[in-house]
């Protein structure tokens, strides 16, 4: 019996079994990593928002009036809004993860706000004749939406939304003939190089 008992002890203790729990351990935090983390952030969408602010971009430094110039962006947030909604839909069947619970529902409930606030801002500044001050706030409000939206997503996420965070500071901060290369830059270079490297690392 004493035997029996400890081989029970020993086999218990052994290297093998020691191995597996460690194995489960690790599948259970990647889990709940899973489960707690907003993976339908699309990329390929992300890749095609910056495809058209770029061009956006080119058009609308040939404007000849500021309210064109303002018409021809907000043109451009309508298509970036339908570009990501779409693909944001398709990659949360694709990949199994539900857009107003969970997760999904926090990283909207984060985005969102700073959105609301910059399209307020936007009608003020129009108000005010302020053009020059909208692209910094664009940059600056969108990249805070993406940050606090990104804080329930994948790590590359938020890193986006503090480089378009730090962009808009820049854009405060530059003459206001830089405006539509920063949006080029902003918009469309950084949401193209983040939303390739989403795509690739995380399923599209």
């Amino acid at each position: 019996m004493e035997n029996d008992a400890s081989q029970s002890k020993t086999s218990s203790g052994s290297p093998n079994s020691q191995s597996q729990a460690i194995e489960d351990l690790r599948y259970i935090r990647e889990t709940m990593a899973r489960a707690s983390s907003f993976t339908a952030v699309p990329g390929w969408g992300t890749v095609a928002i910056g495809v058209t602010a770029v061009g956006a971009a080119a058009i609308a430094h040939g404007q000849a009036t500021p309210e064109v110039w303002l018409l021809t962006w907000l043109a451009e947030a309508v298509l970036a809004v339908a570009i990501g909604s779409a693909a944001m839909v398709r990659k949360a069947r694709t990949v199994g993860a539900p857009l107003f619970s969970g997760a999904g529902a926090r990283f909207v409930l984060a985005f969102l706000p700073p959105l609301v606030a910059g399209a307020v801002l936007t009608a003020a500044l129009h108000l005010s004749n302020r053009f020059d001050l909208m692209p910094g706030t664009w940059l600056l409000l969108y990249g805070t939406g993406i940050t606090t939206g990104g804080a329930f997503s994948v790590r590359v996420v938020p890193v986006m939304g503090l480089c378009l965070m730090v962009l808009g500071v820049v854009a405060f901060a530059a003459p206001a003939g830089w405006g539509d290369a920063l949006l080029a830059i902003g918009f469309g270079g950084l949401s193209i190089v983040f939303g390739t490297d989403i795509a690739r690392r995380y399923g599209g």
